[in-house]
């Protein structure tokens, strides 16, 4: 699912909604405190008829009442945490940010802005509440990466210790994790009730009583259970440690026996996997011709010495003897202009459409850049095999993927436990 789709599906389950009361409605009530703010029965309400109406037709894959309403105010108290943390930080986001947003979620999914409002409208919201959530939706983003960025550094080494590992080359799943939570410090009471409870729930997935995704839903208490346990597609590089090595051995639609991590115990299931393919681009060769615009020399000058050259191209002069004789960019004018190889991606938009446009051989006509006047010539192609490089940026970037997610967990459970919330709820 596109990333638009979730954050719009997200507003619509966790979209907080106006606090005034009309005249002889009941006064809201708390359903907790958060250090200095609320969270109130409306909110909740209306939170939970989001998830309802995400699973409009599926509504047996909810669970329990008391259950889903215990999981909905546990996501709007961390959200609510991390709203105040990305604010006390000076997290901000501006208007122009929201509208750009707006705009994605519109354009990905296919409509214009004026269908969205209608969407909202017709799902009970205001563009206003939309706007405001969405904003919220940002700052926990730029919160999160704050945190990553900071705690998530990774070492040359560690890259190449992955990368003899060889487990990246294995290709792609895709899993679903089912977790029953065990307390820090839990005592060998409530582990044998978490481990009682993961097994009656691996025996109703066995006989065929309920599928992984409802189980999920039901019972895990990991942050993905409202999406049916979905994690979405990883390399296997990006399987968390605790059940890697485990995966790995799994057959598409297998669910693993039970296992114990720090977390608690989990079910995980591999619903699907893929091999990864080969990498390969069209690398260029260039020559470049460039007459600079500068303190001494206008634009109108570099145009008429750059058109000059350009009519001794066209009688028939030597490219590579032009350049070497008349380009004044130092880098390239020795070598009679050469570029050298280069994938298309790795230079600006307007000179991949350039050369892609001319036939080896061919040079292009005068054009202006942000430096002077220039005269492009495609020399030639190849096709590069580019897999090494793209899998080593790819496994530096899932150890960082990794130390981030395991920055973050660790961040939330350090925001919880430092602050004040009074769960009004577990009272009632």
């Amino acid at each position: 699912m596109k990333r638009s789709v979730l954050i719009f599906l997200t507003f619509l389950a966790f979209a907080p909604i106006a606090n005034s009361q009309a005249i002889g409605e009941p006064i809201d009530s708390i359903v907790a405190v958060v250090d200095e703010d609320v969270i109130l029965r409306s909110e909740l309400d209306q939170s939970i008829n989001g998830i309802r109406r995400q699973y409009q037709g599926r509504e047996a894959q909810l669970p329990p009442p008391e259950v889903l309403e215990r999981q909905v105010l546990e996501r709007l108290m961390l959200i609510r945490l991390q709203l105040q943390r990305a604010e006390t930080t000076g997290v901000r986001v501006t208007d122009t940010e929201v509208d750009d947003a707006i705009n994605r979620i519109a354009q990905q999914n296919k409509l214009t802005f004026a269908q969205l409002q209608q969407q909202l409208e017709r799902d009970g919201f205001e563009l206003g509440e939309f706007r405001r959530t969405l904003r919220e939706e940002l700052m926990v983003q730029k919160l999160r990466q704050r945190v990553v960025d900071s705690r998530a550094d990774v070492s040359p080494s560690e890259v190449e210790i992955a990368l003899a590992s060889g487990v990246h080359r294995k290709g792609e799943v895709r899993l679903s994790a089912l977790l029953v939570a065990i307390p820090d410090g839990a005592s060998p009471e409530q582990v044998e009730v978490a481990r009682t409870k993961i097994d009656g729930v691996k025996k109703l997935i066995d006989e065929g009583k309920m599928d992984f995704s409802a189980a999920a839903i039901r019972y895990s208490d990991a942050a993905q259970a409202l999406e049916g346990g979905d994690l979405g597609w990883r390399r296997y590089d990006q399987v968390p440690p605790s059940f890697a090595e485990l995966v790995s051995s799994m057959e598409v639609g297998e669910i693993s026996q039970p296992l114990r991590t720090p977390n608690g115990y989990y079910l995980v299931q591999l619903t699907d996997k893929r091999d990864t393919s080969q990498i390969m681009v069209t690398e260029f060769r260039s020559r470049k011709i460039l007459v600079r615009i500068n303190e001494l020399q206008t634009s109108d000058a570099a145009q008429r010495n750059i058109d000059a050259i350009y009519a001794r191209l066209e009688k028939g002069e030597d490219f590579e003897k032009l350049a070497r004789e008349l380009s004044e960019e130092e880098a390239t004018a020795p070598l009679g202009g050469d570029m050298s190889w280069f994938p298309i991606d790795s230079v600006a938009p307007e000179f991949a459409e350039l050369l892609t446009s001319l036939r080896d051989g061919e040079y292009s006509k005068p054009f202006r850049d942000a430096e002077g006047w220039v005269i492009m010539q495609r020399v030639t192609t190849r096709q590069s095999d580019r897999t090494e490089e793209v899998v080593r940026n790819q496994v530096r970037e899932s150890l960082r993927q990794r130390k981030g997610e395991e920055a973050y967990e660790a961040f939330l459970r350090q925001l919880r436990g430092e602050a004040f919330i009074e769960d009004r709820l577990a009272k009632s």
